[in-house]
């Protein structure tokens, strides 16, 4: 399939047209043969003598090589593009934000793993977030990590290799001891109001036990509500815990239930694999499918046509008039 990008060029086409009516023709002067026999010559001949200029009148071949090449310059201005078949693309209609919380209460080795070895409650929640990351491959992720403050490691994105890269650098303590949940939802919150998906989702992996947030996590979950944002909490720990590195459940439950997403509790790697399925369910991915077809201009086509002919027209001429010089010399 051909379009043209600017079809409105075809009008030039009678653009010759005009120049005949309108202008006179090309007239030339040339000097005139003086003879001493001019008045028998006019007598001969019968012709009057009078001023004037004799008009050329081209071949027909002639003729249609002008219409042919005025014809290609036209179609060159024209722009023509060739369309090729759609292809079609698939772009996440939704936006997932993961924070993860890296203060002192998760070192506790409370989690339990497939083997039965216990491990702290950070290294569990990076082995299974990239087994639930792998399962994502078309959702655009981002990652917060708070402990006394939150802040972004990884904005929006698609590359999940790096967003694992940079999740698995981070390390217990690096943003502070204690825990800010409130203000990581506020800066979640902040994140997805410049994203441009609506499904917003939020996961929240804590131990619950809010210590250290400017804004209390109830208030931000309101505030995430009015916003379109789900809020998924997991609580990593036991629940027995007691101290700072208690699991504080019922916080997390509100959280969930205002936003108007899920709480679960996770007590060993197993139990968090199928918390994750749970939410691959519950939040399917979904697709914005966009389709367009590719252009290629081919304008340039028209032009070395008409340049080929021309060539080929001035060789034949060349070669013709050489033949016609050395017949008349052999001659």
């Amino acid at each position: 399939m051909i379009e043209f990008v600017h079809p409105w060029c075809f009008i030039l086409l009678f653009a010759p047209v005009l120049v005949r009516w309108s202008a006179p023709p090309y007239k030339e002067n040339k000097s005139a043969l003086q003879v001493p026999y001019f008045t028998r010559l006019v007598a001969v001949t019968g012709e009057k003598p009078e001023s004037g200029a004799v008009i050329m009148n081209r071949k027909v071949i002639q003729r249609v090589l002008l219409i042919f090449s005025w014809l290609c310059l036209v179609t060159a201005m024209a722009k023509p593009e060739k369309i090729g078949e759609p292809i079609i693309q698939q772009k996440s209609a939704r936006d997932l934000m993961i924070a993860v919380d890296l203060s002192g209460s998760m070192a506790a080795e409370d989690f339990t793993n497939l083997k039965g070895e216990k491990l702290d409650r950070l290294t569990s929640v990076k082995l299974i977030l990239t087994d639930f990351v792998k399962a994502r491959k078309h959702d655009r992720l981002g990652l917060i990590l708070f402990g006394d403050a939150p802040y972004i490691q990884a904005p929006f994105t698609d590359d999940l290799t790096t967003w694992l890269t940079l999740l698995n650098e981070s390390s217990i303590g690096m943003a502070g001891q204690s825990t800010a949940i409130g203000d990581a939802i506020g800066l979640a919150i902040s994140a997805f109001n410049k994203a441009k998906t609506k499904n917003k989702v939020l996961i929240l992996l804590t131990d619950g036990n809010d210590t250290g947030s400017k804004v209390p996590p109830i208030e931000a979950a309101i505030i995430a509500a009015a916003s379109k944002i789900k809020i998924y909490t997991i609580a990593i720990g036991d629940p027995q815990t007691l101290g700072e590195e208690k699991v504080n459940e019922e916080a997390l439950k509100k959280i969930s239930k205002i936003t108007a997403g899920a709480y679960f509790q996770a007590m060993n790697r197993k139990e968090l694999h199928k918390i994750y399925q749970q939410i691959n369910a519950l939040e399917p991915q979904q697709f914005d499918i966009q389709s367009f077809r590719p252009r290629t201009s081919i304008h340039h086509f028209s032009v070395i046509l008409l340049t080929v002919l021309y060539v080929s027209i001035l060789l034949v001429v060349v070669f013709r008039f050489r033949f016609k010089s050395r017949a008349k010399y052999h001659v």
